[in-house]
């Protein structure tokens, strides 16, 4: 299973208004950037990612599961630009900030870290355990440690 990390301006769409969504998700549309889009269309059903509030906060605060593989983003005409759908899983017990990211040696190499600007962007397996942990949940099961 890959991994992701999905970044909104919580202004625009926050944790809240994707957990109102339920299982029915909803797509992350708007991307209009070639690589964030690149790694959308590389999801599969069912691969989990995490929900990051960008701008002021600039933090990790949940977890979300891709829950439509890529397909035309309805909010533009243009057939370049794709998106999924994801639906919100589990919140993080506690979230996890980007200083905390960039505090943490295990986690130097993570493009949060070093491109934090990407909205889409890939999490390693080491780097998935290693968030969930520091946020108090379990990386298998979700639920808190």
């Amino acid at each position: 299973m890959a991994y992701w990390l999905f970044k909104s301006e919580p202004g625009t769409w926050s944790w809240d208004d994707q957990v109102k969504k339920g299982d029915a998700g909803e797509q992350w549309d708007g991307v209009r950037n070639y690589q964030a889009r690149n790694n959308m269309q590389a999801m599969k059903l069912g691969e989990r990612g995490f929900f990051y509030h960008s701008v002021n906060e600039k933090k990790i605060v949940g977890v979300v599961e891709v829950s439509a593989e890529a397909h035309p983003d309805s909010t533009t005409d243009d057939e370049r630009w794709h998106c999924v759908d994801v639906r919100a899983l589990a919140p993080l017990k506690t979230p996890v900030s980007l200083d905390d990211v960039k505090g943490t040696p295990e986690l130097e190499n993570m493009v949060l870290a070093k491109n934090s600007r990407l909205s889409v962007q890939p999490v390693e397996p080491e780097e998935w355990d290693r968030i969930c942990r520091m946020g108090g949940i379990d990386p298998e099961t979700l639920k808190p440690l």
